[in-house]
């Protein structure tokens, strides 16, 4: 089976980007979203980045950014996806012409097979808790609102935990994960501990669909 992929957002230390990678993150993301307090600027970004071994991606968060500010992002550090986290369009998506995450500010009335058509070039959606906030607000949102199909591939984000995870795995059986709040001993300040008890546990998840009779 495929195993499920983990990101981990918000990343601003360097410590804290060394133990992502030790606990076995396949993704690690950086804010470039100036009102967040997990946001560093893109100089710092790609000093983090440059810090990655092989194999483990570089994702830059944006939130209605200015065309000119994605593209001086993408020139700079072009191994990363990019994610689209605020109103953008499929037509502003599209126009970086580069790899791209389409977040999904999931509640009830959400029409997520809409979303997926209409983004259809993205790589995957992101599905958050929808909250007056642009990501990184700690809420999980009722699993049951996604469709049993989405035609693309599915990343589960939003109040996701160490104790939770388990579960968001065997239930909405995701493509990857993403967790920021939930692995943090304060805002933009990794938890190394927590950061590899969720890996653990999404491994656990694996795990166990993989024993699981067919």
């Amino acid at each position: 089976m495929n195993r499920t992929r983990i990101k981990i957002c918000g990343l601003t230390r360097e410590a804290d980007l060394d133990a992502a990678v030790a606990a076995g993150a396949d993704a690690v993301g950086f804010v470039l979203y100036p009102k967040s307090p997990r946001h560093v600027p893109l100089g710092r970004a790609l000093a983090l980045a440059g810090r990655l071994p092989p194999f483990v991606t570089p994702v830059l968060l944006f939130v209605n950014a200015a065309p000119a500010e994605v593209a001086e992002a993408t020139a700079a550090l072009p191994t990363a996806w990019l994610q689209f986290h605020g109103d953008e369009t499929p037509d502003a998506c599209d126009a970086a012409r580069h790899s791209y995450l389409r977040a999904v500010r999931m509640a009830p009335g959400v029409d997520l097979l809409d979303f997926a058509a209409r983004f259809h070039r993205a790589g995957a959606l992101l599905l958050d808790a929808d909250s007056a906030v642009y990501g990184g607000s700690g809420k999980a949102f009722d699993w049951s609102l996604i469709p049993p199909s989405v035609a693309r591939p599915v990343v589960l984000s939003g109040g996701l935990n160490p104790a939770n995870v388990t579960d968001g795995v065997l239930t909405v059986r995701p493509w990857a994960v993403d967790v920021s709040t939930g692995v943090e001993a304060a805002k933009g300040i990794k938890d190394a501990g927590l950061m590899r008890r969720f890996c653990d546990a999404v491994r656990e998840a694996d795990e166990r669909l993989e024993d699981a009779p067919n």
